[in-house]
């Protein structure tokens, strides 16, 4: 009876072992996911935010999401502790962090927090608008993309 439940303990670890190995060697790699933070205005001319993840296709050894055409690029520095208060977007355009962290303010209050690396694709250049407030003890770097369309969608 020992013997037999040794044996059974046994081969259940070997079998554990050998899942763990296969799971480590598939080739299959996991990425993390990438989000765009999507304000735009709603019926009610509020606005509104959205996380949309960036679908990407594979591509000849990167994988490639195809994002808005832009028409150029701007670098924008704003001190920390400055606050745009309700303002609507200059255009369509893509923001993205580059340093510094901030905070968008929408409807209902709804507060977002943004740091390196974050995308905002911004759309609402009609309505109330939303507020942008930089945080932290440091100015933010943006990186502004108007896009090339502009009519309103």
């Amino acid at each position: 009876m020992k013997t037999t439940l040794i044996c059974l303990i046994s081969a259940a670890l070997i079998a554990v072992v050998a899942l763990i190995a296969v799971a480590q060697t598939s080739g299959v790699q996991k990425h993390k996911g990438v989000f765009i933070t999507h304000l735009y205005t709603g019926p009610d001319g509020q606005t509104h935010a959205e996380e949309i993840e960036a679908k990407f296709a594979t591509g000849n050894g990167n994988d490639i999401f195809k994002m808005i055409a832009t028409t150029g690029s701007e670098l924008h520095r704003a001190p920390s502790g400055r606050v745009s208060d309700w303002h609507t977007a200059p255009r369509r355009q893509y923001v993205i962090t580059l340093s510094g962290h901030g905070e968008l303010e929408v409807a209902g209050g709804k507060k977002i927090a943004v740091g390196p690396g974050h995308i905002e694709l911004v759309e609402d250049t009609t309505g109330k608008g939303h507020i942008t407030r930089v945080t932290g003890t440091e100015e933010r770097v943006t990186l502004q993309l108007p896009l090339t369309d502009q009519a309103a969608r």
